[in-house]
């Protein structure tokens, strides 16, 4: 089983002492990369939550360097020290707390291994959420910023501050100070040159008039800079100078929402000086200074870098990143950094010259505007053959990812964007799907209407560049149905032949110029055409579908299904009658069995036999989507389970696999974020992969599942690892004596539960023969042939069939 499609920049990341190496937090692990590469090295794993910060060791002296330590902190809150060379794990501090936050000031460690005669402890600051100490309270303040002993694996009750969550803690390069930001306030702690708990933290506080949403700390002076929602800079020059408040702890019976607010940034604060800088047009999203202390970098939501030289106030910008950015690092090489962007993507910078060197590209986090146009944004595509998926991005472009890899390999802009925070969305691409070789592409971008006027759809067909493996527009499409939105593209499996289907009661079918050229070598130029128009009694199209040898093309007519000629545009039959609309349709690859899936107040999925034009069983489910493999014989489901069943299964949705002839599943697995997830069957080298060989051939088909967040796990659907995790059957003997069943989820173990109980209804009425009915307790059944529901269609057809034979 393989997983990916993790992301890089939920904390800020970490370099090695010799800036070779970059340290990611991605979900439970930490990821080692090479800066000179971009390429995975290693990774640490024994994490079982999501690891917030990772810090490594500085180097104690040029004589003795420690190069390969560090230091992780997890939501399931334990600490763990590392040797990520090799890697191993050295040391684990279990807390029993989760950590949002940590920092172990750098001067600490050094002092640690200076005094050899006093060997010191190490110290760790953590912000935990404690959410039981903060239950008997009115206003509850769940976040605490403590102190940790590190090498006597000890938590210190003292309390330095409550906040209402966690926030994120900062550490001064120099050791001394540590601080988080509050609302519109800094609290500052000044570490005690020998720490420990008997040392109380002193601790200053400074205050502004917005809210603060990020802060940093000068290298040497004592300079502190914070950024605000509004896009200003506050510069704090000689904090701490005049006092500092003794102490540090909480004072009981009062919280931290019971300080008066200050009405300025300068008043009763304890600075010498504080000056303000403003460039960004909305929120800093992170501070940082340079290693000499001479430059100070910041960056916001528009994506744009910008250096302030502190003395001349002069501004340097590294402009078009393209996403908002998240931190800034410096490494011990000055002439490296790192930039990490919310566009799960991490930039390796030459400076001063802040040249891109080296991008780490996660798979892109799903659109921001998916809900706009009816929820068909942000669907992925696949391209089954190559392994790759296609995922809308946020700025209008469309990112092919390799499952197999897990890196992306390239973009294309479907149309232009210079990004802006707080600019209103006024496109959407809304659609995106790919031919069964790769080779063509077609995308739907949608331009929204200002107060109901001026709204335009734009179909896009794209063609692959064998050379150089990028796609360029070959065809661009105004209105192609008139003002009504498309609902699905299908290619033809083997032509350069596709269908749009609308919400305005009609399908086009369109025609590759290259294709034409075939027949009429004086068709000029290139691109598509429209080559016919269908529709039926005015109903909006939904859902379409080619047969696996192209001879037949599905179209869904809000609730029955219409088959054509797809060279003549002729309707051949009408099937099915759904009570609900149909929104997703597909053939089972090679065999005569057409699936479709419905949603609405009685969702449905159903399989359809065509040789004899009838229904031959179905489900009451929510169907987020449908796969096929040509090769295996199976159809996959992906399917959302209701609310009152996710605890039970652990999971908010399920994969059944299925053959079409049989309405009893073949695996059931239990999943995670189903909602916006996709399905598909795709080739893999097994051999490469890790993965069992099977027959001698290496190259299998596999089934891989990307989840709302577009985290994404591979597995081979007849593999072990399968049937361990799928549902036991009730007819094993060694169950049959306990009454209970075994789930686990892609993500995670689930716990057994007891048939019998009463509380769960649908699993105590299930017979012990039909296991699958405990998850869906409906039971199958077939619409009436196909004479009954269009006799007059079909008589018609028998009349001239009998002519001609005459």
């Amino acid at each position: 089983m393989i997983r990916g499609g993790k992301n890089y920049v939920s904390a800020p990341p970490a370099f090695s002492n010799d800036a070779k190496r970059l340290l990611v937090c991605t979900g439970n692990t930490v990821t080692v990369f090479s800066t000179s590469t971009g390429l995975q090295v290693s990774a640490l794993e024994g994490h079982t939550a999501l690891v917030t910060s990772v810090i490594v060791e500085p180097a104690s002296s040029p004589d003795k360097k420690i190069l390969c330590n560090c230091w992780t902190a997890s939501l399931d809150g334990t600490i763990r020290k590392w040797d990520f060379s090799t890697p191993e794990l050295l040391q684990t501090v279990d807390i029993l707390l989760p950590i949002f936050s940590m920092v172990i000031p750098s001067y600490l460690l050094s002092q640690r291994e200076e005094n050899n005669a006093k060997a010191l402890d190490n110290f760790a600051y953590v912000s935990v959420e404690d959410k039981k100490a903060a239950g008997n309270r009115s206003k509850a303040l769940c976040g605490q910023i403590r102190k940790c002993n590190l090498t006597k694996s000890q938590m210190s009750k003292l309390i330095l501050k409550e906040t209402k969550r966690p926030e994120s803690l900062i550490a001064s390069p120099s050791g001394n100070f540590v601080g988080i930001k509050n609302k519109r306030r800094l609290h500052i702690w000044k570490v005690p040159s020998v720490d420990s708990f008997s040392v109380a933290s002193k601790n200053i506080t400074l205050h502004h008039t917005k809210t603060f949403t990020c802060l940093a700390f000068h290298p040497i002076e004592r300079i502190v800079a914070a950024g605000d929602g509004s896009g200003r800079i506050l510069i704090w020059r000689g904090f701490g100078t005049q006092k500092f408040l003794v102490g540090g702890g909480v004072v009981k019976g009062r919280s931290a929402d019971d300080e008066e607010e200050k009405p300025g940034v300068r008043d009763n604060d304890d600075a010498e000086s504080c000056s303000t800088q403003h460039w960004h047009p909305s929120e800093v999203t992170f501070l940082s200074f340079s290693l000499d202390g001479a430059y100070l970098y910041s960056g916001g939501k528009e994506g744009v870098l910008v250096v302030w030289q502190l003395d001349t106030g002069k501004k340097k910008f590294l402009p078009r990143i393209g996403s908002p950015l998240l931190y800034f690092i410096n490494s011990p090489d000055p002439s490296l950094s790192s930039i990490s962007c919310a566009a799960n993507q991490i930039l390796v910078l030459k400076m001063p010259s802040m040249e891109i060197l080296r991008s780490i590209s996660g798979i892109k986090p799903p659109l921001s505007s998916k809900d706009i146009c009816g929820g068909l944004a942000g669907r992925p595509a696949f391209d089954c053959n190559s392994g790759l998926v296609a995922v809308q991005t946020d700025n209008y472009t469309i990112q092919f990812y390799s499952l197999l890899d897990d890196r992306g390999l390239y973009e294309v802009q479907v149309c232009e964007r210079n990004h802006q925070p707080g600019d209103e969305v006024t496109v959407v691409v809304t659609l995106v799907e790919l031919s069964l070789d790769g080779s063509m592409m077609g995308t739907v971008e949608v331009k929204l209407p200002e107060e109901d006027i001026g709204g335009l759809i734009c179909l896009k067909f794209w063609e692959l560049d064998s050379d150089d493996k990028s796609f360029s527009v070959s065809t661009l499409i105004y209105e192609p149905h008139r003002d009504a939105k498309i609902s699905a593209i299908a290619f033809h499996p083997a032509r350069h032949m596709a269908v749009s289907s609308s919400y305005g009661g009609d399908f086009k079918t369109w025609v590759s110029k290259d294709e034409i050229k075939m027949i009429d070598q004086m068709t000029p130029n290139s691109g598509w055409t429209c080559h016919a128009v269908g529709s039926y009694k005015d109903k909006p199209m939904t859902a379409a579908a080619f047969s696996a040898d192209g001879s037949v093309l599905a179209v869904a007519a809000e609730t029955v299904i219409t088959l054509w000629d797809p060279d003549k545009n002729v309707l051949v039959a009408i099937v099915g009658q759904s009570p609900t609309p149909i929104v997703r349709l597909t053939f089972a690859g090679n065999s005569d069995y057409l699936l479709y899936a419905s949603h609405g107040s009685k969702p449905r999925l159903a399989v359809l036999r065509m040789s004899k034009l009838a229904e031959c069983w179905s489900y009451k489910l929510q169907v987020e989507d449908l796969s096929y493999a040509n090769d295996l014989s199976l159809f996959a489901v992906l399917a959302l389970l209701p609310e009152s069943n996710e605890r039970t299964f652990g999971g908010d949705g399920i994969i059944l696999l299925f053959n079409a002839t049989d309405p009893i599943p073949v695996t059931s697995l239990s999943v995670t974020k189903a909602k916006g997830g996709r399905i598909a069957f795709i080739k893999g080298d097994r051999s490469s992969l890790k993965l069992e060989v099977l027959d001698g051939n290496p190259l299998q088909t596999l089934l891989a599942y990307i989840n709302g967040d577009h985290e994404y796990v591979i597995f081979d659907p007849y593999g072990k690892e399968v049937r361990e995790l799928s549902i036991i059957r009730r007819d094993d003997s060694s169950l049959e004596e306990t009454g209970q069943y075994g789930y686990a989820s892609l993500y995670g173990k689930l716990p057994e539960f007891n048939l019998k109980k009463s509380s769960f209804s649908l699993i105590s009425s299930a017979p012990p023969e039909k296991p699958w009915e405990a998850i869906f307790p409906y039971s199958t059944h077939s619409l009436p042939q196909l004479d009954k529901l269009c006799s007059e269609f079909l008589e018609s057809l028998t009349e001239k069939r009998v002519a001609t034979v005459e």
